[in-house]
């Protein structure tokens, strides 16, 4: 019989994986999020992974919440309203893309107690742009037009990539903003247009951390991962169909508030 004391910690809270993938999952449907930065003081304070192996699992479960969200929002955002929005993708992923790729990187040279203080100052911004700035009412007609703004779209891009994969989060929390602010675009289409452009920028990145020896953190917590994907796209799906019910701008305020906490523990996580 196994000793459940030699067993890693994480093998024993299963249930509390498919939990915390259902209530982030929850939220990244509904918003529009890939609810990483939820999940990652989650990994890191309860279930005791280091701060690279923490980034990873956190970017894998933020692919599959990411994937399985665009499909479920598609009721209320139809896929044609995102193709339209093709010139928008492209441009943010021309900067976003390579961000990722040089962000990961730097992520896996930095020592471990850095990396924590990276991710709460992270953190801490992310929740002041969720307050100032991820606003619909504020968004009137774009502020750039032409090359102009194709080249500040790149340029955001660029910062929101490597962000994205310092904390192996989706970048919707810094996606939608822009969005909205500089592309004028619906709240709930910017939604989904981030899901579009999150994808590939996570993909890229998650490919370059698969250079490093924590990838192998995946193989290690296989069960782990399962269970809390599962409890990811359920959530999605759940987050999908509150779409058209709850007002996202009331949900910004809390989601602040649990950043700034999250940032905190994460401060001070030894």
């Amino acid at each position: 019989m196994t000793d459940r004391r030699h067993q890693p910690a994480a093998t024993r809270r299963l249930p509390a994986a498919f939990a915390t993938g259902a209530a982030v999952g929850t939220f990244g449907g509904l918003i529009g999020l890939g609810g990483a930065e939820f999940r990652l003081p989650i990994l890191i304070g309860l279930f005791r992974f280091a701060a690279l192996e923490a980034v990873i699992l956190n970017k894998a479960m933020s692919l599959v919440v990411v994937a399985s969200a665009l499909p479920f929002r598609a009721a209320t955002v139809p896929w044609a309203g995102i193709a339209d929005h093709w010139d928008v993708i492209a441009n943010l992923l021309a900067g976003s893309l390579l961000g990722a790729w040089l962000g990961a990187g730097w992520a896996t040279r930095l020592g471990t107690q850095t990396l924590y203080r990276v991710i709460a100052v992270l953190l801490v911004a992310i929740a002041a742009v969720l307050v100032f700035l991820h606003d619909p009412a504020v968004a009137g007609g774009p502020p750039f037009e032409g090359v102009l703004q194709a080249v500040v779209g790149a340029g955001v891009g660029f910062i929101i990539g490597v962000v994205a994969a310092l904390l192996g989060v989706a970048g919707g929390e810094l996606l939608i903003p822009t969005l909205v602010l500089l592309f004028a675009a619906d709240i709930k289409l910017a939604g989904s247009l981030s899901l579009a452009v999150s994808l590939p920028t996570m993909i890229a990145a998650f490919t370059r951390y698969s250079r490093d020896q924590s990838f192998a953190v995946l193989g290690r917590n296989r069960s782990f991962v399962l269970v809390m994907a599962v409890g990811s796209i359920i959530g999605t799906f759940i987050g999908g169909q509150l779409l058209g019910i709850v007002a996202s701008q009331f949900l910004l305020p809390l989601l602040a508030v649990i950043l700034l906490i999250s940032a905190v523990k994460i401060w001070r996580h030894r």
